[in-house]
């Protein structure tokens, strides 16, 4: 019989910006998370699509490569995910509406700040 593989909450990192990505990326592994990254909302959907069921937690900034930006991004994902965890972060006021029970979060803010929502995203 084989050994149980712990379980490991994926979160969905979603910045075009690299250093900030890696910044979160690393932030979330070093707290137990699996990480997918993406640089654009386009790729983003395509991991929703595959994956949307098993990711507890996706941020995104309002900014990003391609089309379309982390506003619509966070609507696609509560349609595909209704439960998931959805912060959007932008250093300006939004100019769109974010679909019910996402998350908006003014730039800067605090790494304390993304692993206290990683840690409530795996509650939920």
């Amino acid at each position: 019989m084989g050994q149980a593989q712990p379980f490991h909450a994926t979160a969905l990192i979603v910045e075009d910006d690299a250093l900030q990505r890696e910044m979160l990326c690393l932030l979330l592994e070093e707290s137990g998370y699996r990480v997918i990254q993406c640089e654009s909302a386009e790729a983003a959907e395509r991991v929703l699509d595959k994956n949307a069921g098993a990711l507890c937690l996706m941020l995104t900034d309002v900014q990003l490569a391609g089309r379309m930006n982390g506003v619509e991004l966070a609507h696609v994902a509560k349609d595909r995910n209704p439960r998931l965890d959805v912060v959007v972060t932008s250093g300006r006021p939004l100019k769109q509406p974010l679909p019910d029970g996402a998350k908006f979060w003014s730039k800067p803010w605090a790494p304390l700040d993304v692993l206290r929502e990683a840690e409530l995203a795996q509650l939920s």
